[in-house]
């Protein structure tokens, strides 16, 4: 079953709280690596991720944010692969409580050539290691147990 596209033709940006991000993954010698990029702000190692888009489903919207924020194209999965929460600043000095759902997108091509490659620094690790850089426990959780067989069978 396929989703529909969101329609945000009434929404404010303020009143949405959920995000949608990309956990980026390729296999090196038959071992996966996923792909983390810093946040733009806090510098913080994050994964792609970014606000819902009119007429994107959520998978296609974080396909749309690894290629906007780490310079990857691949296939992206339909299947949420689960959520985190975590807090994010706003610029007034207020946080924004949100809920961010991942979507695994197979990386078949990465650029150094892309819109925030002067923003954020990217680093490909194992599932252990990234999970041990992020700060969010349900995203570290979700990264630990990465299981790429899983999401292509």
């Amino acid at each position: 079953m396929a989703l529909e596209p969101i329609n945000l033709s009434d929404a404010h940006k303020s009143d949405v709280r959920t995000q949608f991000g990309a956990l980026c993954f390729r296999m090196r010698r038959g071992k996966p690596e996923v792909l983390l990029v810093t946040s733009r702000g806090t510098g913080r190692w994050i994964v792609p991720k970014g606000w819902p888009m009119d007429g994107k489903t959520p998978a296609q919207a974080a396909e749309i944010e690894a290629w906007e924020e780490a310079g990857v194209r691949g296939r992206v999965f339909e299947r949420c692969l689960g959520l985190y929460s975590y807090r994010k600043a706003l610029e007034d000095g207020d946080d924004l409580p949100c809920v961010t759902m991942i979507y695994a997108l197979k990386v078949r091509e990465m650029t150094d050539d892309y819109p925030e490659a002067f923003e954020r620094k990217r680093k490909w690790l194992r599932p252990q290691k990234a999970a041990a850089l992020v700060d969010e426990p349900d995203l570290a959780y979700l990264i630990a147990n990465f299981d790429p067989r899983q999401v292509m069978a």
